[in-house]
């Protein structure tokens, strides 16, 4: 049986404005086969959850650069549970040791790190959507 391709969501949420390492994602990410909605910068956790429903998508992919990763990420996990969305959140960039554990506690289910090789990310994404079954 085929499989269909998995759909992923990718988003920078509040104000932080690099981009490049989210754009980066999309193409490994499109290069292996999975259906990317790149929402890009400046997004709601609303707006992000809405288009995961509308899509149908299989997870969310956050990049931050912009220290918030503590208030933003716990805040689309929990606004995805609220949606009855069972959507796993992976979470991208500059994320120090000492938040990893809290973030995972939160609800995240993936961290990477810069500089994440294309065959990291697109394991990291196909293992949390699987484990979410």
């Amino acid at each position: 049986m085929i499989q269909p391709p998995l759909r992923i969501v990718l988003a920078k949420i509040g104000f932080d404005g690099h981009d490049r390492g989210l754009r980066m994602v999309a193409r490994m990410l499109r290069d292996a086969g999975c259906e990317v909605i790149y929402l890009g910068l400046r997004q709601t956790t609303e707006n992000v959850v809405a288009v995961v429903e509308q899509e149908d998508a299989d997870a969310v992919g956050l990049s931050m650069h912009n220290a918030q990763h503590l208030t933003l990420a716990p805040r689309m996990v929990a606004a995805l549970r609220n949606a009855d969305l069972e959507v796993p959140v992976i979470l991208g960039g500059v994320i120090p040791d000492q938040d990893v554990a809290p973030l995972m506690d939160a609800g995240v289910a993936v961290i990477l790190g810069p500089g994440s090789s294309a065959e990291k990310v697109v394991s990291a994404v196909r293992t949390a959507v699987a484990s979410r079954s």
